[in-house]
């Protein structure tokens, strides 16, 4: 008799979870600096000769194309050391105070958040999956803000709930699907404000350029600027060295009003593109260069 893909599927996410479970709780049985040097350690170990790896070394090669393989190897490397930490450091994410003095978070640039709170504009604040990218979230609720994260969900149910809980930030979670913008414009017309990661490939998005290549981009964070005259800030996150970061929020960037709303939503997703692959290039080892960015 053959067993239904479902419950196979079903059966599948149990196992992941229940591994991912151990290893969640071993690393939460350390101190985080512990969990993050041993987190990447197993990930620059193990991690290039799993064969995702070859996704990883493809898009480096057509997004960096000047880089040779020598520089390419400990790319790939730091790539799995970040993603290792990342998980390692995602039990402790509660306890990580991001605007404690001499703490782990270095943080700049947050008076343009202040401005928007006082002026009463509503924010749209994005980053990407670089360096630990909860760091963001954890921050906007940490300050004070009213705020709610679109996010892609783990395909995996119970790997997601355990992550829900290890944020624990206090912010709404939405989940990108099919009420995701119901609920995103709910955020925005109560006065509240949005953070979302904008690198990941979107099959019913709009072409847009990154490094160089047409990339399928949401237009969910342009779409929304627009109708609701949002500030949209570009905050970044830096690894400075093992669990301790750099949260830099930027000015925000200029809407564009030409008349044509297609045209000005591709327009400021070029904007948040550009800057989202400037970061890359600065830091191309703390990208997750496993996204299979582009429609090749």
């Amino acid at each position: 008799m053959r067993v239904p893909s479902r419950w196979r599927t079903g059966v599948a996410h149990r196992l992941e979870g229940w591994g991912a479970a151990l290893c969640f709780g071993a690393f939460g049985l350390v101190p985080l600096e512990w969990a993050s040097a041993v987190g990447g350690a197993l990930g620059r170990t193990i991690g290039p000769r799993l064969g995702i790896t070859k996704r990883a070394r493809l898009n480096i090669a057509r997004a960096l194309p000047e880089l040779s393989q020598a520089e390419v190897s400990p790319l790939i490397a730091g790539m799995w050391d970040n993603l290792g930490r990342v998980v390692a450091e995602y039990p402790h994410l509660r306890r990580i105070r991001v605007f404690e003095p001499g703490g782990r978070v270095e943080t700049r640039g947050f008076e343009h958040i202040d401005r928007a709170v006082a002026t009463g504009r509503r924010m749209i604040i994005f980053s990407g999956h670089i360096a630990n990218w909860e760091i963001g979230m954890l921050a906007a609720v940490q300050y004070g803000i009213s705020v709610a994260q679109i996010y892609r969900a783990p395909n995996n149910p119970f790997i997601d709930r355990m992550i829900t809980r290890f944020r624990g930030t206090g912010g709404e979670l939405i989940p990108k699907g099919t009420v995701a913008a119901r609920r995103a414009i709910a955020v925005l017309r109560r006065g509240s404000h949005l953070t979302m990661l904008a690198d990941q490939k979107m099959n019913d998005g709009i072409p847009v350029l990154f490094f160089g290549r047409p990339a399928m981009t949401s237009s969910a964070l342009a779409a929304l600027a627009l109708r609701f005259d949002c500030d949209v800030l570009p905050a970044r996150v830096e690894r400075l060295a093992r669990a301790r970061f750099r949260l830099t929020v930027f000015p925000p960037l200029p809407l564009p009003r030409s008349g044509d709303h297609h045209a000005d939503v591709a327009a400021l997703m070029t904007q948040v593109n550009r800057i989202l692959e400037q970061w890359i290039r600065d830091r191309p080892g703390e990208w997750f260069w496993l996204h299979r960015r582009w429609p090749d």
